[in-house]
């Protein structure tokens, strides 16, 4: 039997995912037309920021309670927007199609 079979991991989250989507859709805005926003470029781009900040994972209420808590960290909160504008740059300077 498989482990997911027999454990629900849909309660697992990575609450950073939320901090890079904010912060991305907040960074494209102020990108020009130029810069593509097709489906295959967005999700490159959060998915270089996720791979380059430190996750958040949490399972229960507490855990989102203490991911809460790294969110509001302004060092954490750094570290989200220059990973951001690092991936915003590299898939702009080369698009994936």
């Amino acid at each position: 039997m498989a482990l997911t079979d027999k454990y629900d991991f849909e309660l697992l989250k990575n609450e950073a995912e939320k901090l890079v989507f904010d912060e991305l859709e907040k960074q494209l805005a102020t990108y020009d037309d130029e810069t593509c926003r097709c489906n295959e470029c967005v999700v490159d781009m959060a998915a270089m920021a996720l791979n380059a900040v430190k996750p958040l994972y949490r399972v229960s209420l507490l855990g989102a309670l203490y991911a809460s808590e790294a969110m509001n960290d302004e060092v954490y909160a750094q570290s989200v927007r220059q990973a951001v504008l690092n991936a915003i740059e590299k898939v702009r300077d080369n698009p994936a199609h």
